[in-house]
């Protein structure tokens, strides 16, 4: 069973993820999947970083525009997407493991693997403090700017790759405030479910 995260950004997701690798023995994948990325591509990891979770309007203006002229529009997104969905599944097939981010959620559900898919939200100050932490921006207003725009990005991507909604509970197995329930409390309900579904998964083998 692999374990999947999607998360708002400075809702914890990368914390949570290392300490429930640490926790369970399994793998993690995240910035793995950005050096694959480029060594498989040939693009700049700052490229791959910019465009791999953002989804950018103007993109779909000129798919449009070339298709009625007949031209062809070379959609570096895409192929970046196309790229990271088969190094999702290398991974996947290397056995369980935690993948964070990129559909995978909804690239494994579709390979037929077993899943516990996760998605992990806090309120915006919650958020707001821990982005700070990360960027080095001050300025509250700067913040909630950032915010908004990093996870309105991370939204239209999801949306335009799997058709979904991205954060909907309907999408997940858990969906976690991880501003109220806290990291720790979060990794232990992560594990508990991983175990939980592991063991139903092995009685039903067993019928």
């Amino acid at each position: 069973m692999i374990i999947t995260i999607g998360r708002e950004f400075g809702a914890g997701g990368r914390t949570i993820a290392k300490l429930v690798s640490e926790a369970l023995g399994l793998e993690i994948y995240d910035k793995d999947i950005v050096r694959e990325t480029v060594k498989s591509s040939g693009l700049e990891e700052q490229l791959v970083q910019q465009e791999e979770e953002e989804r950018k309007a103007s993109d779909s203006f000129w798919r449009t525009l070339s298709s009625y002229a007949g031209s062809y529009y070379n959609d570096t997104q895409d192929e970046i997407h196309d790229l990271q969905k088969a190094i999702i599944l290398k991974f996947a097939k290397q056995g369980p493991c935690i993948i964070i981010g990129r559909c995978a959620d909804v690239i494994l559900k579709e390979a037929g693997y077993d899943c516990l898919n996760v998605f992990l939200y806090a309120d915006e100050l919650h958020c707001a403090m821990r982005a700070g932490e990360l960027t080095n921006i001050t300025d509250a207003t700067e913040l909630q700017k950032y915010l908004h725009k990093k996870n309105g990005a991370r939204e239209s991507y999801y949306h335009h790759y799997t058709g979904k909604k991205w954060g909907d509970a309907h999408n997940y197995d858990m969906v976690l405030n991880t501003g109220t329930l806290g990291y720790d409390m979060c990794v232990k309900m992560i594990i508990d479910a991983y175990r939980q579904a592991q063991e139903n998964d092995a009685s039903d083998n067993n019928d």
